[in-house]
């Protein structure tokens, strides 16, 4: 397991983002290695944090026990722990983080031989139940859809033929089929894996379905003038908060095959800090290359209630 510590991406634009303060309660939805927590409790807020992957724990020593405590549970549950409008702040900072990266034995690097599991917490089908059960629509489904992989079906096939003479164990056993059916990496600066590796993850966690809810979750338990701030790795993400929040802030009628059509006419229960996502500059860049396709967007929590489609 490794120690190496996870860098919190747009770490400052976050806390800006939030502008927690003394006597504040700021609920950081992804814990993970504390980044964003550490640096919310210097502000001398209070922080929960959330989690649903134990190996976190490690990572709780040392926080004031007085300002800080950890919930082991998927940040979509944030409203079953809090009640309607009592909290200051929320951050979720999405995906996979590069601690859980750099552990081969999580499963999801193609980078590391490990079992193929790719679950952040310990329950659920891990993804070589999926690569070794799903029919071929499924699986091919499931690649192009989360991993936006064009080659899906071909993967899909590769796979299965593979699987009827011994079933997928190991990571680097998935990635040498993936890379074959792609015709190897012709000198691709990019992994043949990656995107089929992306989708399974998201497949395993729900992490598509977790995020809206996550969101639902946060617009019920923030204060009018509380604080949302939410960092993304990848399209898919970005996309689902970008529409989220321009409809709940009366930017557009909505609509996408991951948030169904919103009702019109509700009053505008957010309140966009900008328009545009906020990326990180050269400097971070620099020191954690890992952030070049995060987006931070953060909006305020208005008066109206919150949407019906959420409740």
């Amino acid at each position: 397991m490794s120690d190496a510590p996870h860098i919190s991406v747009l770490l400052d634009e976050v806390v800006e983002a939030l502008g927690a303060k003394p006597g504040e309660t700021i609920i950081d939805g992804t814990f993970g290695a504390g980044g964003y927590t550490r640096a919310i409790l210097a502000t001398g807020a209070s922080v929960v944090g959330f989690d649903r992957d134990p190996t976190v724990l490690r990572f709780t020593q040392g926080l004031p026990a007085d300002r800080f405590r950890l919930v082991q549970d998927r940040f979509s549950q944030m409203a079953e722990h809090f009640a309607p409008q009592s909290v200051d702040g929320v951050v979720l900072d999405i995906g996979v983080s590069s601690m859980q990266l750099d552990e081969a034995e999580r499963g999801f690097s193609f980078m590391r031989d490990g079992p193929l599991d790719m679950r952040m917490s310990d329950t659920g089908p891990t993804a070589a139940d999926l690569v070794n059960t799903l029919d071929h629509a499924e699986l091919a489904r499931i690649l192009y859809v989360y991993g936006e992989e064009h080659a899906s079906r071909r993967i899909a096939s590769f796979i299965i033929r593979r699987r009827e003479e011994r079933p997928f164990e190991r990571t680097l056993d998935l990635a040498e089929v993936i890379e074959r059916a792609m015709g190897g990496r012709k000198g691709a600066k990019v992994h043949p894996a990656t995107r089929s590796f992306q989708g399974l993850r998201i497949a395993v966690n729900d992490e598509l379905g977790e995020l809206k809810a996550g969101l639902d979750a946060a617009e019920r338990i923030l204060k009018p003038g509380g604080r949302l701030a939410v960092v993304t790795f990848h399209s898919l993400e970005d996309r689902i908060v970008k529409t989220y929040l321009a409809e709940r802030a009366g930017r557009t009628p909505g609509g996408s095959r991951h948030l169904p059509l919103a009702p019109t006419g509700a009053p505008a229960s957010f309140q966009l800090i900008a328009n545009k996502a906020i990326a990180p500059g050269e400097a971070e860049l620099a020191v954690n290359p890992r952030a070049r396709s995060s987006k931070l967007r953060a909006a305020v929590r208005t008066e109206a209630p919150v949407w019906e489609s959420a409740a």
